[in-house]
Parts: C-alpha cells; sequence; structure tokens
C-alpha cells in the first residue's frame, strides 16, 4: 500500500510513502479533515538523512499496530528542509515547552494548527522512564475525547505565547557586545580538543570566524588559538572524513573521533570559508589542504551535472549507522596490501581492537602529518573501494540558502586557492538557480528536487544567496553578480523587512502560520536575520547607496536588541556587526583589466574591511547603474585607484604599492 506522500517530490517524504499511516502533506486537505473530523493532528517533522528519524520510522511508522492507533488523528509529515518555516514554529513550541529540541520533531495539535505537546524521538513502547508513543497516542486520543476543551486552551495559550516571544526589541550595536560574545566563548572553549561545550559538539564554523575577524582586528592571541586549536582538532579527528575529504555533522565525543556520520552541505560550505580564513591569516598551508578537499568533496558527491548543489549524504548505509566510513586492518591490507596497509592503519588509526563497534574510523588524532599527503594514492584506492563496497543514500533536494552557502564558499575557495574551477562551480551554480528556481516575477524558489521546483523562497534564501552574489563578485569581478545582489537585496527589504524591526521568515504574501517567526539564534546555520544583517552591511559599503545603509543600520539595532542576554549564541551577527564598528575602507579601481596586483592581494589577504569596485570599459554603463556614485570616476589608459577611508577620501594613486592598505 502506499499514501498521499507517493505524490511528494521530497526524498523524507519519499521514505514515508509506504508506511501503513495515513499520511498527508502538509496543507488545506489535513486541515480540513481535521476540521470536519474533529481530530487532533499528529506532526512528525524530520529529513532523509537523519538517522534516528530512519529509527522511529522503523519501530513504529512501518507497523501497523501503530497505523492503527494514528487512525485517531490527521497525520502529517514534514520535511524540515522544505518547509523551514512551520519547523522553526514548532521546534520554537518544543524548546519552551521541554527546554530541548531536535528530530524527529513530534507535535500534537488542534486542527486550527495550536500545539498542545511536543517531543522529539519516541520509542515503539515505554523504556527506562521514557515514554513510548504507542501509550502516548492512547493518552492523548483518550484525553482529546474527554478533556478536549483544556488541551485546546492550552494550545491557544502556547500559540499567544509564542507570538509574544516574537515582539522586537532594538538595541545599540556597541564593541561591548564583541567583547562580551568573545568572553562567553573563551568560558565554554575545550583548551584542549577545540569547540564549545561538552560533548556532543558541532563545528559552528560561524564563531571560528568571528574569533579570527576578532583577532583580526584586536590581536588577541587567544582568538586565534581558540580557532585554529578547533579547526586542527577536527581536521585530524574522524569527524573529517580522511578518506574522501568533508565533514560530518557533529561529534559524539569531544575529541572529534566518532561523528555522527551525515555530511550536509551547509556545515561543509562554511567550514571551507572558515579553513580559507585560518589559512590567510596564518599562511599555514594545512588549513589551505583542508578547505580544498572539503571543496573537492562538494564537487564530487554533491554536485548535480547542471550546477547545482545536493543537501547531503545519510550517516546510514544498509541500515547500519556510520559503515560506509569504518574499516578492520585486514581490509585495509585486502585494499592497499601488506607494507602499504600496514603503514595507512598505523598512520590513521586503524586497530585489531577499533574505535566504534569493532571497527576503526580513519583518524590522525596524536598523529598530526607524520606520513600525511593529501594527494596520497592509497586514499584514492580506498576511496574507490569504499564506494563500491557499499552506497550512501544522497538527499538529492537542492536547496536555495544551502546553495548560496556553498556558491559563497567555493567563490572565496577559487579566489584565495587560485582554481578557477571552485569559481566556475560557483558560477554554475548561480545559472542554475536563474534558470531552474526563479518564477516569471523574478521571485525565488526555495527548493527545485526531480524537475520541480517549489516553494516560495524565504528570509534565508533571499539572504544567502545576495551573500552568495556579493562573494563571486569579489572573486570575479562580473558585474552581473553585483547587479542581481543589488536586487536581491531590495527584495528582501520589500518581502520580509517588518515595521516593528527585524525579518520575518516567510514573506508578506506566504501562507500565515501560528506565528510570524524572526529567527535570530545562529544554531548549525547563521539565522536568516544574521545573513540579513552582513548582506546589508556590504551592500552599503559596496554600492554606497542610502537605502542599504538605512536598512543595516535598523538591522544592526534590531539584532543587537536581540542578542545582548547572550551574545556568544549570534556570533555571525556579531561579525556583521564588526563592519561598521571597525574602520572601513571603500576602493574604486579603474582600468581596462583587473591588475594583477589587486588580484593577489585579494588571495592573501583576509579584506572584511575593504569594499572593492572595478570599472572597465564593458562595466563603467552596469556599475554606474548599481553604485551610482562612479558614473563620475574617469577610465584613462592606465590604473587608477580611488582610496576613502573612514568617510574620507584620498586622491586617486596609480600604483598598487600606493595604496598602504
Amino acid at each position: 500500500m502506499s499514501n498521499r506522500l507517493k505524490q511528494e517530490k521530497s526524498p523524507y517524504l519519499q521514505q514515508h510513502k509506504d508506511n501503513p499511516v495515513d499520511w498527508f502533506p502538509w496543507g488545506p486537505e489535513a486541515f480540513r479533515k481535521a476540521e470536519s473530523e474533529q481530530k487532533p493532528v499528529f506532526l512528525s517533522i524530520g529529513y532523509s538523512t537523519c538517522h534516528w528519524c530512519h529509527v522511529m520510522a522503523q519501530e513504529s511508522f512501518e507497523d501497523p499496530g501503530i497505523a492503527a492507533l494514528l487512525e485517531d488523528f490527521v497525520c502529517i509529515k514534514v520535511d524540515r528542509e522544505e518547509r523551514p518555516d512551520i519547523d522553526a514554529v514548532y521546534m520554537a513550541v518544543c524548546q519552551s515547552l521541554t527546554g530541548s529540541g531536535g528530530w524527529p520533531l513530534t507535535i500534537f495539535m488542534t486542527p486550527q494548527q495550536k500545539p498542545f505537546f511536543a517531543g522529539t524521538y519516541f520509542p515503539k513502547t515505554s523504556r527506562y522512564g521514557q515514554a513510548g508513543l504507542t501509550q502516548l497516542l492512547k493518552q492523548i486520543s483518550h484525553l482529546w475525547k474527554t478533556e478536549r476543551e483544556k488541551l485546546t486552551a492550552s494550545g491557544e495559550q502556547i500559540a499567544y505565547a509564542l507570538q509574544k516571544a516574537q515582539a522586537a526589541a532594538e538595541g545599540e550595536p556597541e564593541p561591548a557586545l564583541l567583547y562580551q560574545g568573545c568572553r562567553l566563548l573563551r568560558q565554554s572553549f575545550d583548551p584542549k580538543w577545540g569547540g564549545f561545550g561538552a560533548a556532543p559538539k558541532f563545528p559552528t564554523p560561524h564563531n571560528l570566524l568571528f574569533l579570527m575577524r576578532m583577532y583580526e582586528q584586536e590581536r588577541d592571541p587567544d582568538m586565534l588559538e581558540m580557532a585554529e586549536t578547533t579547526l586542527k582538532a577536527m581536521a585530524l579527528g574522524g569527524i573529517f572524513d580522511q578518506i574522501g575529504g568533508g565533514f560530518s555533522r557533529y561529534s559524539t565525543d569531544k575529541m572529534w573521533l566518532v561523528p555522527h556520520f551525515e555530511k550536509m552541505l551547509y556545515d561543509n560550505a562554511l567550514l571551507i570559508l572558515a579553513y580559507l580564513e585560518a589559512f590567510q591569516i596564518t599562511k599555514n598551508p594545512f588549513y589551505a589542504g583542508i578547505a580544498r578537499r572539503t571543496a573537492d568533496y562538494i564537487l564530487e558527491e554533491l554536485t548535480d551535472q547542471d550546477g547545482g548543489f545536493f543537501c547531503g549524504q545519510d550517516a546510514d548505509s544498509g541500515g547500519v549507522e556510520g559503515k560506509y566510513y569504518v574499516f578492520t586492518p585486514d581490509e585495509i591490507r585486502s585494499v592497499l596490501g601488506r607494507a602499504d596497509g600496514e603503514e595507512f592503519c598505523r598512520i590513521y588509526g586503524i586497530t585489531q581492537e577499533g574505535n566504534f563497534e569493532g571497527k576503526s574510523i580513519p583518524n590522525r588524532i596524536g598523529r598530526k602529518n607524520e606520513g600525511w599527503e593529501a594527494d596520497d594514492p592509497r586514499l584514492t584506492r580506498l576511496k574507490d573501494y569504499r564506494k563500491a563496497r557499499v552506497r550512501l543514500h544522497l538527499d538529492h533536494k537542492i536547496l536555495l540558502s544551502w546553495n548560496g552557502w556553498a556558491i559563497a564558499a567555493l567563490a572565496r575557495a577559487g579566489r584565495i586557492l587560485g582554481e578557477s574551477r571552485y569559481a566556475q562551480a560557483a558560477g554554475k551554480a548561480v545559472s542554475f538557480i536563474r534558470g531552474r528556481m526563479t518564477d516569471e516575477k523574478d521571485r525565488l524558489y526555495l527548493r527545485w528536487c526531480d524537475g520541480e521546483a517549489a516553494y516560495a523562497g524565504q528570509l534565508d534564501d533571499y539572504a544567502v544567496y545576495t551573500l552568495a552574489l556579493i562573494e563571486l563578485y569579489q572573486a570575479t569581478f562580473e558585474i552581473g553578480y553585483l547587479r542581481e545582489a543589488v536586487r536581491r537585496g531590495e527584495q528582501m527589504i520589500l518581502l520580509f523587512e517588518e515595521k516593528s524591526g527585524g525579518y520575518v521568515m516567510t514573506s508578506h504574501d506566504a501562507e500565515k502560520l501560528i506565528a510570524p517567526m524572526k529567527e535570530t539564534y545562529d544554531g548549525a546555520i547563521p539565522s536568516g536575520n544574521s545573513a540579513a544583517q552582513m548582506a546589508l552591511e556590504m551592500l552599503a559599503g559596496l554600492t554606497g547607496e542610502a537605502t542599504f545603509r538605512e536598512a543595516a543600520n535598523r538591522q544592526h539595532r534590531f539584532m543587537a536588541g536581540q542578542i545582548r542576554n547572550y551574545p556568544a549564541a549570534h556570533c555571525f551577527s556579531l561579525a556583521a556587526m564588526m563592519l561598521p564598528l571597525y574602520p572601513h575602507r571603500e576602493l574604486l579601481i579603474a582600468a581596462k583589466r583587473l591588475p594583477e596586483a589587486a588580484v593577489l592581494y585579494l588571495r592573501e589577504h583576509p579584506a572584511h574591511n575593504l569594499s572593492i569596485l572595478f570599472k572597465s570599459e564593458g562595466s563603467q554603463d552596469t556599475l554606474s547603474q548599481t553604485a551610482p556614485f562612479t558614473k563620475s570616476y574617469p577610465l584613462s589608459q592606465t590604473p587608477l585607484y580611488y582610496l576613502c577611508e573612514n568617510g574620507v577620501c584620498h586622491a586617486p594613486v596609480g600604483e598598487w604599492e600606493e595604496l598602504s592598505l
């Protein structure tokens, strides 16, 4: 048998299409049925590479007994990656009611979408003090029949509290917020293994980017030490795929050895940015090598033939978590031969006793660069063997905001590593978005899958895509990217900014949920509001337009009010706030072709406090429309450099060395 999910494109929903549960996708049909039959709604939210989502599905949703109990409910399945707005609403409910959250997310609510119970994973039957889904379904079904008014009143109260929580409070952007963010990160920092807090440990690359940018401005060695300790420990641990490149989502232990094996596009994109930044600051080629191997992983495993980037790869293979990644010494020797195999086992910690369920996750903890080369042919042989041995499930959705992070990372990798293939891949992805994920009104779609674009773009899509276009402009100086970044920034302000301050997740003309969400917390990914803050500030610096300067100032004030209680949880916002709080320079290069000195400078130096525009005969008309202040700057036979600093413009010079950057 199959249910209504068989019509859906989402790989996650497709995983549930043959359940005996009578699933509905989110939509009016499900809520009409709940209303007409006066049934509560059972909402289950997850994603296709989620290990515990698979466990709950196998234990419960494939079980006819559970399906029979769920007949008392209208059952809705949501892919959180396709509908981050729905996930944000009900995750906020779960966190407020239980103090924690995660996936699978389990919600019981009224036909009017008002939640009265929330949780995450539930086993089929109660065990070790944890409620089982069987007992929970029976209890809530009974309460709905006998005490419905109490459940309905509870749902109303929860919805009202969620709406009140979205109220905006402004503050003043000031260095004290930055310093407090650094202090809080230092307090939770693990000085031996890096990272912040206890296990499980997440990479949170935006925390590291903020610390490195604070080091660049303040020259406090503690800031760089925290970032470098973390970056080195992750790269040597099992969270980094030593054989195939790329990072898993998080580590279950403090030393980054045993990961939760799923690999996500956004983690890898953001980590590329962090390792590139470390390389530019320290000139240590180790960081460049990790960035390169991670970028290569994206190109090899997560890239559609038409240019878009897929969501990620599953933790499970053959129904076993981590099976794809682990080895025994005998297996290594059988592939590489005795001598090479034994040396590889020594370098990568492959032992007879193993470090994960009797087998070994390759790692270099305690061995650093001993005998290691990124282009070691043994890695290629093992990678090919691993692919032939067992395959990973691929979530082949293409999400616009996650593609934005990948475009930004690959564009910067192309610029800093001097490898044009990365910038070319970023440009191809932009072409994919322009051709496949843009509607006839020039609005963006959130998702592409199996030939179909769906769901109106949300704040994250516009904000991160704008950042990606800016990054690609800075890598190529092709004016079309900057022009589109300006257009997307203008759309973002129009569609998502609220008069009370901040940006809501969904556009003003989108489906209305029980509360308009304004996400500001930088979790695994920077929030839409943080990304918008960064995009607006960068657009203001590049275009000189008052529209963007005023919008950026409004967003800085809004975010200052939101983050003041715990700024360390909003590090991408802090990085955006640094731009107006520290000295900033604007440079216009007027020349027939981009001078090699400029290319080399941008390759070797972090330039977050420098906005560069390039004016040539081919770009001057479009540049004048995009950044009108450039219209009066003349072209000449030789390059001219116009530098402004902290509101003061200097006389133009003809040699790069005269700029004193």
